[in-house]
């Protein structure tokens, strides 16, 4: 069918369409039921914004990082409620991308994919990075062996002056941890989740062993004064709780993670709803407990620099290293999920993308005996391997966030389009409260609020990438989509 250039750039696909892959024609497999899904939302967020952006969040609001935590769970939430419904209409991997494509046209679509390959891409080389601080803290508290600094820190680091280059570093626990979780992918979806599920109950048994003895060197005065003072743009009262929540915000990319797996998820339409808010309330709920005893339990002045930072606490709190043993031998399992998860959430969106015809055809080959998508883990694992070994993460939080947040605006925006477009067929199941309107509209004004806080550089380098996922698009994905010759 001959197709105006806006014709091609507004055409969607059917709900119906969106997940029309199944084990019968050489798609995924339905193998995931409702806990290992929650879990897998579940280990994606608890461990990034706890075990690692305090450390760069603390120093910007304070005490009222607390603020910062309670206004990205809020914005989350919203947005949860907004994922809900739309991953009720359209149980497919891809998420947001997926969303779009139903709602939004194509164009939209692809410049989602492009955000959402940005979050879980840098999210899972920012993890794995935090990941080799708490290894090192580990082996040190085990063995009083370090690894050497040549070989735990990158090429690239962020200093007071500029970007600092290191010749000969390069950051090797990040490699082979991811590695590790590309061999545990490429062996298949239900055996990934299944170790994930496992990984995430010791976290939050670990988080609860952190809090407790945190709690035992609580001291009020590490409260007072609860907001800094504005010492520089961003940093200090409520413009550092804004620019706190902007890093902590891409913590919340659990939401995400849960729904790029609808077409792998027993009973779709009931579990990944329930199984995104359940993640939701455990998050938040983990989340301000630890960020509570962990301000209550040090100065805020101290957390700016700090590595492996909740097991110094607690080896502070308590004057004996056992204790920060344990919360580093946690900490090197529970990061081992979050990169698992946000790996696995990368592949998935990149096989929507590649099955619809925007990208090459090599991203939704599946294996046959374990059903993953290999080449497509291959390529990413290595992606986010080489970026992890050699940039300091200090580079990639706010870009997660930016990710993060625009994801959560499309999604937000497609919910009143969708109903909009489908009418009464979209009053069964599970509806976002009080209407199409008053819910993703508060959604996307407190994603507004929360970019408003993120730095001028990450704007120019998002800038950047959506040049080249407009070039992408234009040269490769228009000629190519699927939907060309389907009237």
């Amino acid at each position: 069918m001959n197709q105006t250039l806006g014709q091609k750039l507004l055409r969607t696909k059917t709900a119906s369409k969106t997940h029309d892959g199944g084990h019968s024609s050489g798609g995924l497999a339905r193998t995931m039921g409702l806990f290992p899904l929650t879990m897998i939302g579940v280990g994606a967020t608890i461990g990034t914004g706890i075990f690692f952006t305090m450390v760069e969040a603390v120093p910007k609001a304070g005490p009222a990082v607390i603020l910062s935590f309670l206004i990205a769970a809020l914005t989350a939430g919203l947005t949860a409620l907004c994922y809900a419904e739309l991953s009720f209409r359209i149980p497919a991997s891809g998420s947001s991308y997926s969303f779009a494509y139903a709602t939004l046209g194509e164009f939209a679509a692809f410049i989602m994919a492009a955000c959402l390959l940005l979050e879980y891409g840098l999210a899972a080389s920012a993890t794995a990075i935090g990941w080799s601080d708490y290894l090192n803290n580990f082996l040190t508290n085990a063995f009083h062996w370090q690894i050497p600094e040549a070989l735990r820190t990158p090429m690239l680091v962020s200093g007071k002056d500029g970007v600092i280059f290191n010749p000969g570093h390069f950051n090797l626990p990040p490699v082979l941890l991811v590695i590790l979780c590309a061999t545990l992918l490429i062996r298949g979806t239900k055996e990934s989740a299944t170790t994930n599920a496992v990984m995430v109950l010791i976290k939050l048994a670990i988080l609860l062993f952190f809090v407790v003895i945190a709690f035992s060197g609580f001291d009020a005065a590490n409260f007072t004064p609860f907001f800094f003072a504005k010492t520089a743009p961003g940093v200090g009262g409520m413009a550092g709780v804004v620019s706190g929540a902007g890093l902590v915000f891409f913590s919340f990319i659990g939401l995400d993670t849960v729904a790029t797996a609808g077409e792998e998820v027993k009973n779709p339409t009931r579990n990944v709803p329930i199984g995104i808010l359940a993640a939701l309330g455990i998050v938040t709920v983990f989340y301000l407990l630890v960020a509570f005893a962990a301000v209550g339990a040090q100065p805020a002045r101290l957390f700016e620099g700090q590595q492996a930072g909740l097991s110094v606490i607690l080896q502070n709190v308590t004057g004996k290293a056992w204790p920060a043993l344990v919360l580093s031998a946690g900490a090197v399992i529970s990061v081992f999920s979050v990169t698992l998860v946000t790996i696995y959430g990368q592949t998935r969106i990149l096989y929507a993308i590649s099955r619809d015809g925007l990208i090459p055809k090599t991203f939704q080959k599946v294996n046959a005996r374990t059903l993953a998508p290999v080449s497509n883990t291959v390529i990413v694992s290595l992606v986010v391997g080489l970026v992890a070994a050699l940039v300091d993460s200090t580079f990639l939080w706010d870009m997660v966030s930016m990710g993060t947040l625009t994801a959560f605006i499309v999604v937000s925006i497609a919910v009143p389009v969708m109903r909009r477009k489908h009418g009464e067929a979209t009053t069964k199941g599970f509806r976002v409260p009080f209407g199409p309107y008053l819910v993703p509209a508060m959604a996307v004004a407190s994603c507004l609020y929360i970019m408003y806080g993120l730095s001028p550089t990450t704007y120019k380098v998002f800038a950047i990438v959506m040049a080249l996922a407009f070039a992408t698009y234009f040269l490769y994905g228009i000629r190519h989509s699927k939907l060309n010759h389907i009237s």
